[in-house]
């Protein structure tokens, strides 16, 4: 299948391990998670976050010549957005359906790096929640200079909670002029009480449905603050993530219709099974508790459907998905991808990393980062790799 393409390691791309295991050792996440979401799952992406970071920064202007002074579409420090549903709303999902809505912002210019301007967004989120913190979506825009309009892309974090690598995928993308928001999804950064115990992926199923149920909420609300810039596209819209971001991002582009492009890094489908047949001890114990409640294998499955990306991945037959997973991942296994693969018809760009894991992924980081860059940049009429 001409659409299956695999890449070995390149050494011109690749992350000594002397320096991720380094970095990993420092690299902090969250706490209280569940069993299936302890965050050394993905430190080693987190770990090439700094390099990954440098890496960006390093297609900054040179000073070798006064350069002419990069002009920015004006960001007002408070507004009004508007959601509005899509033309075929009744056909969204009814848990993740939305109506016409206004909804004030916020922005504080954060820094500027050359031809990119990064802002501190807030916007409430259309979910309310007993835990107030959480009800207000933090993000950083990363705004390219000029008056565009300019590819438009959500840009989703990792599990564990650490957003650097996060952003320098969003900056990258900034600097080849897509206009990239990356926001913090539910129960996390500023939306975590002190001392609050929830969190979006939790030991209990049915707050996790809830936590990933929002976030798809938040992220096309997101989208839609996006569509409202006068320099972004208001139809070249996409939305990307790694890991957990890139689980979210199958799922919000399933859900939502006007994102043409989505690019799943490290993601997958079938949540409920792999999460059950994983071998880790800790998930080992916390069937022993489900079971304990009468519960079953087939009511955690039950529970987990309404927020799996295959339920509706059908959804993006027909747009150009890019989807980029480790030939050897121990978190999301190949028969996980493959099943988000086939439910979408097999369309998608399949790109495997040869020999690399969940964690050892992270030496390829900037190329793929390369790779985001380009795909965000295609013509929306350009399906490379479709059968």
């Amino acid at each position: 299948m001409r659409n299956l393409i695999h890449h070995p390691v390149s050494n011109g791309s690749a992350l000594s391990m002397q320096t991720i295991s380094f970095l990993s050792s420092v690299a902090g996440g969250s706490r209280g998670t569940a069993p299936w979401g302890r965050p050394r799952c993905c430190l080693a992406l987190c770990a090439a976050a700094a390099l990954t970071a440098v890496h960006a920064r390093a297609d900054g202007p040179v000073a070798t010549a006064t350069p002419a002074r990069p002009m920015f579409v004006e960001l007002p420090s408070e507004g009004v957005a508007q959601f509005l549903p899509a033309e075929d709303e009744k056909e969204v999902p009814a848990r993740f359906r939305q109506e016409a809505a206004e909804f004030g912002f916020t922005a504080k210019l954060d820094r500027q790096s050359g031809t990119v301007r990064v802002h501190r967004v807030t916007f409430p989120s259309p979910v309310k929640t007993e835990v107030e913190a959480n009800n207000t979506v933090h993000g950083h825009y990363f705004q390219p200079a000029g008056e565009g309009p300019f590819p438009g892309v959500v840009v989703l974090h990792i599990l564990g909670g650490d957003f650097p690598l996060s952003q320098a995928i969003a900056n990258g993308l900034a600097r080849e002029n897509v206009a990239a928001l990356f926001i913090r999804m539910p129960y996390y950064g500023e939306r975590r009480a002190p001392g609050h115990p929830r969190r979006m992926i939790s030991r209990d199923p049915r707050e996790t449905a809830e936590g990933m149920t929002q976030a798809v909420l938040d992220i096309r609300r997101a989208a839609a603050w996006l569509r409202s810039r006068p320099e972004v596209s208001d139809v070249d819209l996409g939305v990307t993530g790694i890991s957990l971001g890139g689980i979210m991002s199958a799922l919000s582009g399933g859900v939502e219709p006007r994102f043409k492009k989505v690019g799943i890094v490290l993601g997958g489908g079938n949540l409920a099974s792999t999460l059950w047949e994983s071998s880790n001890r800790e998930v080992g114990d916390f069937q022993k508790e489900w079971l304990a409640k009468g519960e079953t294998r087939e009511s955690f499955e039950a529970i987990l459907k309404p927020v799996d990306p295959v339920t509706y991945a059908e959804r993006l037959r027909g747009r150009m998905v890019l989807m980029v997973n480790a030939e050897h991942d121990e978190i999301i296994p190949k028969s996980a991808t493959l099943a988000l693969y086939e439910a979408i018809g097999r369309e998608p760009e399949l790109v495997w990393l040869e020999g690399a894991g969940h964690y050892t992924a992270a030496q390829y980081l900037p190329r793929e980062i390369e790779r985001l860059k380009t795909f965000f940049n295609r013509p929306l009429q350009g399906r490379p790799g479709a059968p």
